[in-house]
């Protein structure tokens, strides 16, 4: 009697520790093993008794006692095992221990007090259909996984291409046909919890049958992108992919991205391909490009278009690579063109990673080497000078005129006085634009002697005829 109270006060103890424990955890807000997810997704989750079986299974029953009926056997097309003396019996949808119930419940009209028992040693291959935002939608039949080891979600997303970046991985549908009523059941999947907790439960065991539907995502996080593109069952960055791109950028147009050929990883160690990579490739921005309002449009699986902003600023200057959007096949990007630019603005784009490396202007008149000149972006009008040989001796070295070529098609012809000892000013050493001419004049003295040679040039050449005729 005293050891049964010694017992119950012990047991007593355990139980208001417990419970005491429930009630600083709950307090403290930390995270308790009672969660969300419940009904048929809960109960297989690392339960291997929850494997149903299937057409194809390969069981090892074992007979105590009974060496000549233990064997490999396998279920057949039409969802049964065929067992000695007990002949056929169905198995299809049932969990090993219900098969073993089953099977046990056969032979106990024979046998007195049969022991068996089952051991899944080989799987069949599971049949699944994904659709939505995925890669590459359809049904795929993945390979025979061990037992210990069967096939997951994010499996299935790996093999179908991984999902898109229009993807809402918090609200994927996963549907089943019920092996308890007639019908499917849904189940909601939230990925976002295995990629940013490690919950390994949202990566649910697929079972033969099951349909994945992947949603839409009706707004677009640039921080969130970049994390799912970085997940495994993201797509994989690894393809090219076809993107287009359009406006204030040098080749304007359709491009192919390559990670591993053309372009290199994030500076946060991302392996996409982003918006500054795509921009690279179509040859950087032009100097009129307003990188505060670039867009991303994008198409997903049910023909909307999304438009996604994306601030290239923020990134040139505080250095937000959140901006830096992860690409998708069939991605157009939209650099728009700026309606007002600082001198500051100006340089700070120049000086940037996804900027052209160089451009072209035209220096012509009296200089020393006139003509088409490579120089970098933003170059003011008095390096451009220098860089065409500087002026020679019959130039007007007080004023030149830049011709440019607006991109509305009108044509600016601007007078700038020259001071080659100005820093870069927007009155009088102004930075050039790809295409600018800047024209530089004769001097006065010049001017003079040209139309002097020009009105003396008759007379001299009658002169010249007559001592030849030798009048």
């Amino acid at each position: 009697m005293r050891s049964h109270r010694h017992t119950n006060t012990r047991w007593w103890r355990w139980l208001a520790g417990g419970m005491a424990v429930t009630q600083i955890v709950a307090g403290l807000g930390l995270p308790q093993a009672s969660m969300a997810m419940d009904g048929w997704v809960a109960q297989q989750i690392s339960s291997p008794t929850r494997y149903v079986l299937g057409a194809g299974d390969r069981l090892n029953v074992e007979f105590f006692n009974i060496p000549e009926y233990t064997d490999q056997y396998q279920v057949l097309s039409d969802g049964t095992l065929h067992l000695p003396q007990a002949g056929t019996i169905a198995v299809e949808g049932l969990t090993l221990e219900q098969a073993t119930q089953a099977i046990t419940a056969r032979y106990a009209q024979f046998l007195r007090r049969p022991i068996i028992s089952l051991n899944l040693l080989q799987a069949r291959p599971v049949t699944v259909a994904i659709a939505g935002e995925i890669s590459r939608p359809g049904s795929y039949t993945l390979a025979a996984a061990s037992p210990d080891s069967p096939s997951t979600l994010t499996q299935v997303l790996q093999e179908a291409g991984g999902v898109t970046q229009s993807a809402d991985v918090r609200r994927i549908q996963i549907r089943r046909v019920s092996d308890r009523t007639v019908g499917t059941e849904s189940v909601t999947i939230n990925l976002w919890d295995l990629i940013q907790a490690g919950d390994i439960r949202q990566d649910l065991t697929l079972r033969d049958g099951d349909s994945i539907v992947i949603p839409t995502a009706t707004t677009m996080n640039p921080e969130e992108s970049r994390r799912l593109a970085a997940a495994n069952f993201a797509a994989d960055a690894t393809q090219p992919i076809q993107v287009a791109v359009v406006g204030e950028v040098n080749r304007p147009g359709p491009h192919t991205l390559r990670l591993n050929t053309n372009l290199t990883s994030s500076n946060d160690g991302l392996e996409a391909l982003t918006v500054s990579q795509a921009i690279r490739v179509a040859g950087g921005i032009t100097q009129l490009a307003d990188i505060r309002d670039i867009q991303v449009r994008r198409v997903t699986h049910t023909g909307q278009e999304q438009l996604i902003p994306v601030d290239f600023w923020e990134l040139l200057m505080a250095g937000n690579l959140q901006q830096d959007l992860p690409l998708q096949n069939g991605d157009t990007i939209v650099v728009p063109t700026a309606t007002a630019l600082t001198s500051a603005e100006l340089a700070g784009l120049a000086s940037a990673s996804f900027a052209a490396d160089s451009m072209t202007v035209y220096v012509v008149g009296e200089v020393s080497a006139p003509g088409a000149i490579a120089l970098p972006p933003s170059t003011s009008l008095n390096q451009a000078i220098l860089a065409a040989g500087g002026f020679n001796n019959r130039a007007r070295r007080s004023r030149v005129e830049l011709v440019r070529l607006n991109p509305d098609g009108t044509i600016l012809k601007e007078s700038i006085d020259v001071d080659l000892s100005e820093t870069l000013n927007a009155a009088d050493n102004p930075s050039l634009r790809p295409g600018d001419t800047v024209l530089v004049g004769r001097s006065g003295l010049a001017s003079f002697s040209d139309t002097l040679g020009l009105l003396l040039s008759p007379v001299t050449g009658v002169a010249s005829l007559l001592r030849l005729l030798g009048l």
